[in-house]
């Protein structure tokens, strides 16, 4: 990655990325490898530097022909992403497999799972003699039927669980299908930073819900370390108990407790720890009343495999939230609140693509020079991913240092951004909009101020005034950033009138990619001609609801700026003032 003076934000990007613990490793288009974290290398025997540059066939051809090999190939080919586990002999190693494609080729993440692996299969090798066991006993048809119903359970289960990212959403469905099928009710721990929480929670009996969730309150706090849910978390097994007696419950929990319980008259109880790739994420416990008793051996075969398929269910949804809210903040870090001066007030959204990963090149940025003008900064670097995002990092550095150290027009600003780009070597492709908000004497007497902007091919602001009017600011639109264009930029000009407002804004706001720009264009002016009047942060909302309702296909930035009218001051006071508004991102 090239270095730029002034770039931390992007060092402590990559740092963040080289510092994964899971390996991860990125696939150009010649299948050479663009780059690879220390994890990951260090999993492949490898160093980073003897792996970089070099064709993933070259290093390991017995991937050749193979499982690896095929994947990625239709990742890259097709841009479905796949997971995997696949056997590599050379390293004798299980790979538990991520791959996806991005605009800077295939990415993979991966695993060693032989340990894992080995005990899974042992598990399930046994499972599946219980299960072939119980297969030739059973001989009635009413056996069958049973068999029958609870792999359509199972089936259900693995589909309900993995159609939302939602962790409690996800354990509810599960609780609201095993009921009544293996139980009379019952209810769905969660274990979150050492805490437990009973978040599913299911009875077959309508006039039994209240009295359930009132136990349930209870439970997660006044369980003894004797109970079904501590002993299965602790040791990591299932806990059975076919015939509950009173004694039992007596030693298990609260007297307060006992009493919210009593209603619910359990008879038997099974607890299964929720156990997927060696992590421990909470317990199923079912419940039986006295008119259905004890569990049958296929109850009990049947909710244990729930219980592992669950578990799978919920560490993806946890692991696919996780990485959408690293890399959201990620992105957020290196977008910096705008200043507030006064009589002059910012908002500013970041939407993120509601596809791939949460992380890409739009920023805005917005600060005062030393002559107390503001300028404004709204760009977009090409693509949405961790390259994306340091390149955007470097770039944003690069405008904010050159426009504060000198007091240039943002047309000199935008080529002294251009020609640091290329002499710096700054590999990237990027659309970018300068402003500048300033008011001398003859502005401010007749209560205006002044836009001065320029383009690197990046699209043009709007205008809304105070009447409802909107209005496109064009200018000359100068080549984007990173082409090594040397020649004349030019400003545009317009007045900002009292209770005006100006958006900056990236064209994922409005651009699709089915669609005609024009069009595009002319529902945003339509969408903002319905909001005039409106308080800005309520503008900036209703502009994201109304383009974006089903959904942003691009990284979206928006800079909004309102001009409010101001008192008179004396005559011969340029000065830019600088006050203190709530922003909200």
């Amino acid at each position: 990655m090239t270095t730029v003076g002034g770039a931390a934000r992007a060092d402590l990007l990559m740092l963040a990325v080289e510092g994964m613990a899971r390996p991860l490793f990125v696939l150009d288009r010649d299948w050479r490898f663009g780059y690879i974290n220390p994890a990951g290398a260090a999993l492949l025997g490898q160093t980073v530097d003897a792996l970089t540059g070099r064709v993933v066939w070259e290093v390991f051809p017995e991937a050749v022909g193979g499982p690896f090999e095929q994947h990625y190939r239709q990742v890259a080919a097709t841009g479905e992403p796949a997971s995997f586990e696949a056997w590599f002999a050379p390293l004798r190693t299980w790979f538990q497999v991520d791959a996806f494609r991005t605009e800077a080729g295939v990415v993979v993440t991966y695993d060693d799972v032989t340990a894992r692996r080995r005990v899974e299969r042992e598990r399930e090798e046994a499972v599946a003699a219980r299960e072939e066991e119980a297969a030739r006993a059973a001989e009635s048809a009413a056996a069958a039927e049973l068999a029958g119903r609870h792999l359509m359970l199972l089936g259900d289960i693995s589909q309900a669980m993995t159609a939302t990212l939602d962790i409690d959403e996800a354990v509810q469905r599960f609780a609201e299908l095993v009921v009544p099928q293996l139980a009379d009710w019952c209810l769905v721990s969660v274990v979150e930073d050492g805490r437990r929480r009973d978040v599913g929670r299911a009875h077959r009996d309508p006039a039994m819900v209240e009295a359930m969730h009132h136990y349930a309150d209870l439970r997660a706090r006044t369980n003894s370390s004797t109970a079904p849910v501590p002993t299965a978390l602790r040791e990591g097994r299932s806990v059975v108990i076919q015939d509950l007696q009173p004694e039992q419950v007596e030693a298990m929990t609260t007297p307060a407790a006992r009493v919210a319980l009593a209603p619910l008259a359990p008879a038997a109880v099974a607890t299964f720890p929720l156990v997927a790739r060696g992590e421990l994420f909470g317990a199923l416990t079912l419940v039986t009343g006295p008119g259905r008793g004890a569990f049958t051996d296929a109850e009990l075969r049947t909710a244990e495999i729930a219980s592992r398929r669950a578990a799978l269910a919920l560490d993806n949804a946890r692991l696919a939230t996780a990485q959408s809210r690293v890399a959201e903040r990620l992105q957020r870090s290196l977008l910096s609140a705008p200043v507030q001066p006064d009589h002059l007030e910012l908002a500013v959204r970041y939407r993120p693509a509601a596809q791939d990963v949460a992380i890409g090149g739009d920023w805005y940025d917005a600060f005062q020079q030393p002559d107390g003008a503001t300028v404004l900064v709204i760009g977009d670097v090409m693509g949405h991913d961790l390259e994306a995002a340091a390149a955007m990092a470097q770039l944003k550095t690069l405008v904010r240092a050159i426009a504060y150290d000198r007091q240039d027009e943002p047309a000199e600003v935008v080529r002294r951004v251009d020609r640091a780009v290329a002499g710096l070597d700054v590999t990237t492709l990027a659309t970018a909009l300068v402003a500048r908000v300033e008011q001398h004497d003859v502005d401010h007497a007749a209560g205006l101020r002044r836009l001065r902007w320029a383009t690197a091919g990046h699209p043009v602001p709007l205008l809304l005034l105070a009447d409802g009017t909107v209005a496109d600011l064009e200018a000359p639109v100068g080549p984007p950033l990173g082409m090594g264009w040397m020649g004349e930029r030019a400003d545009g000009m317009a007045l900002l009138p009292p209770e005006s407002t100006l958006l900056l804004f990236t064209d994922g706001l409005f651009e699709r990619r089915t669609g005609d720009l024009d069009e595009g264009r002319a529902r945003l002016r339509a969408a903002v001609a319905e909001l005039a009047g409106q308080p800005l942060d309520v503008l900036c909302d209703g502009l994201l609801a109304a383009l974006l309702d089903e959904g942003a296909e691009d990284d979206v930035a928006l800079l909004a700026v309102r001009a409010h009218r101001e008192p008179s001051r004396p005559a011969g006071d340029t000065r830019a003032t600088a006050g203190v508004a709530a922003v909200r991102v």
